[in-house]
């Protein structure tokens, strides 16, 4: 029996199984034709449709399917549907793999059309179909269900932010958010063709991130052709839908779109309408609903409209969180008298800032990467790559980023291995060795008593400071280098103006050595640390008068200031370290080293702790987790004497630290290995060590030999000093002051 289907006046024929088969149920919208390919996996995107059909018609699967514009396929007492053609999906289907046959002649087909249980016939019509459908298709049809997965079931009507979200895909149509990877799965039954990998990489993934990276560089265009071409979606209609919320202020749709109509997605569950999208394990929803009702809330006080603004913030914030401060602030914002004070007080720039992006790029840090891909994806990995490429490279430093054409390396003849001063202006052994911020100057202390400065780089002696009558514990710059503070065994610190060279203020009041000072990060008050137990722990200001006292009684062997003023660590002169908020002035946590410790410096970016021990250790710690983060062991006894070390080099890739030895220790921040070990102050310790901020490659060393020796990668011979008569220093005079 044949049955003849016309679609725009075009007539197909179709060949019908035999009629005393077992009939099938038909399918429906309301009862969808379950695949017997795998489930889809919960943490699925959009892939590519690329799949090879089968053409025994005895064992066609049962299909369901709706296209616009066309009846339906299905009519009562049909039980095998037509074979899909393969070249429905923009052309992405491949060829269907079965010898060609011969086109016949017209007479051929209109006789062959007699035959019905002919198997040439049945074969023949199939190609006809295929070709009829092809010029069927109307151009603003889009894709048909084979291929193409709707977020919403044959039939229905999508909701409003479906048709919001299609509306932004190209050609009206947008291709399934749910598949696997490489394979897709539609109202027709086909078995998927795994595409070949991108060299070991998933195919999707590379591609949805160079669609993502093509946008984010301004080639939308480029990102259109590629996303057509390859089939793969940089993201659904469903995550689409949720990002135009969050933009346009539309939270009830957002959040609706982000946890689904239940508000309470099932584990496993794929990023429909009715579950939600996929959020990564673990997330807190209830976290995510606040910032959503958190920003709803901020902007109904924006627009002034405090009645409603209230009542989201007892109905919908307050069931939401238990940190009642957080709440307490909310409500204080209720009393703000305008729009800029609300968003002084809230650090908030308002609707129509960058808010709703800056929530939004929160949000989709608790989504699944593979619904909803992370920002500027491709941008974080070569940042990663890099960052992988200076830990490995052992004499990386250098502040200019590596390229991205070839591999990074750095040459050990770039990394400052030569002595190319010393400075023996000291009487007796060296005990400090400080570059200002700026890099342009250098101070030294000794047991003489004397602080030194000198002009970088020439290393000329620009002033002599000599008020102490002991040895020098400590030199600290001020941040902006127009002053510097020197404690000495004398029990005294001494404010000097470091231009002029005068004395600012004296503070006397102490009544043991002062061993330690920092600077506020503003420049208007300092900090000193006493081996006393009274006034050990004192800040003053610029009139040497005491603004805090924190009256604790352990000794104050070293001090550190974090850079972004938050934090002041104090080290005992046992083996415990003190850890206050600088701000508050309380102390958050100690921790007992279960040893003597020596020394005690924070890095720049105000995240680690480096600290020096005797036994020649250097550990570098995590101040917010308190972990150790990596030990640096040199080998070489600590003995009791003050061994400083400190972070230096370009991004202060490097740690280096004296040794009782005399020898200079430089070790890989980011792995801990050795990279130098150089003979700096031989038969003599090494007390103190400084890399230049603003040159990565200089340091200073200072030791018992009474000598400060300048490191760089440069040769001797190309560093020429001024001497105050005019006259041009030779190479060996330059090297011996």
């Amino acid at each position: 029996m044949t049955l003849s289907l016309f679609s725009r006046g075009i007539p197909a024929e179709v060949v019908l199984a035999d009629d005393h088969s077992q009939p099938t149920s038909p399918s429906t919208s309301d009862d969808p034709y379950t695949p017997t390919s795998p489930p889809y996996p919960p943490s699925t995107t959009i892939s590519a449709p690329n799949t090879t059909v089968h053409h025994n018609q005895q064992t066609l699967p049962h299909i369901a399917t709706s296209i616009p514009n066309s009846n339906s396929f299905f009519q009562q007492g049909i039980t095998e549907p037509l074979v899909p053609s393969s070249n429905q999906i923009l052309g992405r289907r491949r060829r269907q793999e079965r010898s060609p046959e011969p086109e016949q002649p017209p007479e051929a087909q209109g006789s062959s059309s007699s035959s019905a249980n002919s198997r040439p016939a049945e074969h023949h019509r199939s190609r006809k179909r295929r070709r009829q459908e092809s010029e069927m298709r109307p151009d603003s049809a889009g894709s048909g269900s084979n291929g193409t997965a709707r977020p919403f079931s044959n039939g229905s009507t999508p909701s409003a932010f479906q048709k919001t979200a299609l509306s932004n895909s190209p050609n009206g149509s947008r291709k399934s958010p749910i598949a696997t990877n490489g394979s897709i799965s539609t109202n027709g039954h086909s078995e998927s063709k795994p595409q070949p990998s991108y060299f070991g990489h998933d195919r999707e993934e590379v591609t949805r991130i160079l669609v993502q990276a093509l946008s984010d560089l301004g080639y939308n265009g480029a990102a259109g052709t590629l996303s057509q071409e390859s089939g793969y979606d940089l993201e659904s209609p469903t995550v689409a839908a949720f990002r135009n919320a969050v933009l346009q202020g539309e939270w009830n749709e957002a959040e609706e779109l982000l946890f689904g109509s239940s508000g309470s997605p099932g584990r496993g569950a794929t990023e429909t309408s009715g579950n939600g999208l996929v959020l990564q394990e673990g997330v807190d929803k209830n976290v995510m609903r606040f910032w959503l009702r958190q920003q709803k809330f901020l902007e109904l006080l924006e627009e002034r409209d405090t009645g409603r603004a209230l009542m989201v913030l007892r109905s919908e914030l307050t069931p939401l969180y238990q940190d009642t401060s957080k709440l307490h602030f909310l409500s204080s914002l209720l009393m703000c008298p305008s729009t800029e004070d609300l968003k002084q007080r809230a650090n908030w720039d308002g609707a129509y800032g960058e808010s709703r992006h800056h929530l939004l790029s929160q949000l989709s840090k608790f989504i699944s990467p593979s619904v909803m891909l992370p920002e500027h994806r491709l941008a974080v990995l070569l940042h990663q790559v890099k960052r992988n490429q200076i830990a490995n490279c052992l004499y990386h430093n250098t502040a200019i980023s590596p390229s991205l054409y070839q591999d990074h390396i750095c040459d050990r003849n770039n990394f400052p291995l030569n002595t190319i001063v010393e400075l023996t202006k000291h009487s007796g052994e060296v005990w400090q060795v400080q570059f200002s911020h700026d890099g342009r100057r250098l101070a030294t202390g000794g047991g003489d008593g004397n602080v030194i400065i000198y002009e970088v780089p020439a290393f000329e002696e620009f002033a002599v400071l000599s008020d102490h009558h002991s040895g020098i514990c400590c030199i600290a710059w001020s941040p902006d280098d127009t002053m510097i503070v020197t404690c000495a065994q004398d029990k005294r610190a001494v404010l000097w103006n470091a231009d002029d060279k005068s004395i600012i203020r004296t503070v006397s009041r102490f009544g043991e050595p002062v061993s330690s000072c920092v600077w506020a990060p503003d420049g208007q008050s300092f900090v000193t640390g006493c081996l006393d137990k009274e006034r050990n722990l004192c800040q003053w200001n610029l009139n040497g008068e005491m603004i805090y006292d924190w009256l604790r009684a352990h000794r104050i062997q070293d001090l550190a200031m974090s850079p972004d003023g938050n934090r002041l660590i104090a080290m005992d002169n046992e083996h415990h370290i003190h850890v206050y908020n600088f701000v508050t002035k309380q102390l958050e946590y100690e921790i007992d080293f279960k040893v003597n410790l020596t020394s005690v410096s924070i890095s720049q970016d105000s995240r680690y702790l480096l600290i020096n021990n005797i036994e020649g250790e250097a550990q570098m710690l995590d101040i917010d987790t308190r972990d150790t983060v990596r030990t640096f062991i040199s080998g070489e006894k600590g003995g009791h004497f003050v061994i400083r070390s400190a972070f230096g080099g370009a991004n202060e890739s490097f740690v280096i630290t004296g040794s009782e030895e005399g020898s200079v220790f430089i070790y890989h921040k980011e792995n801990g290995t050795l990279v130098e070990k150089l003979e700096g102050h031989k038969g003599s310790c090494c007390n103190s060590v400084s890399w230049n901020p603003t040159d990565p490659c200089m340091f200073a060393s200072a030791g018992d030999d009474g000598k400060v020796k300048i490191w760089s990668n440069q040769d001797a011979g190309l560093l020429v000093a001024k001497p105050s008569n005019g006259s041009t220093n030779s190479r060996e005079q330059l090297n011996q002051w």
